[in-house]
């Protein structure tokens, strides 16, 4: 069974859209890195998952994967605080359960918390993918908007079973 990798934020939940609106009525400049990092220590995680939008019916794409029991699949995401962990952890443990979730501090690449060679990663973010490539795993590119990547695209998670 081949591992698959997915992230949570700009993948599962539109949580990236959620917060910089947030950031922007508190008026926080999202380029000052001390303000930005101070913000997501201390949001209201909890909130942030209940009023977020899941992205293109990603839950139950991934419900729809994990049935054909062709990848091992974990869910991999960066956080910036204790509660974050915490509410990410409740949140898939609730809407799927059995799904294995690890986190990554922000300031850590994913590829050193888990061994991407032939693996699976789809990721929003190119900086991850591009490293993911690099250390010998399979790069795919989760966008809401269908652009040309140098990586194979896909903006529902269960397109992977066509892949």
């Amino acid at each position: 069974m081949q591992k698959l990798y997915i992230d949570f934020d700009g993948v599962i939940l539109d949580t990236i859209e959620t917060t910089y609106k947030i950031m922007d009525n508190l008026k926080i400049d999202k380029k000052n890195e001390t303000e930005v990092i101070h913000f997501f220590q201390y949001l209201d995680w909890q909130n942030i998952l209940l009023v977020t939008p899941v992205i293109n019916d990603s839950i139950n794409c991934i419900k729809r994967i994990k049935a054909t029991n062709k990848y091992d699949i974990s869910i991999l995401t960066h956080v910036n605080s204790y509660n974050e962990i915490v509410q990410k952890i409740k949140y898939i443990n609730k809407h799927l359960p059995g799904i294995n979730i690890i986190v990554v501090p922000k300031e850590k690449s994913k590829t050193k918390m888990v061994d991407p060679r032939g693996a699976i990663l789809i990721d929003d973010y190119k900086s991850n993918l591009r490293e993911w490539k690099e250390k010998g795993g399979i790069a795919i590119k989760f966008s809401k908007k269908m652009r040309e990547y140098p990586y194979p695209i896909i903006d529902r998670l269960d397109k992977i079973l066509e892949m």
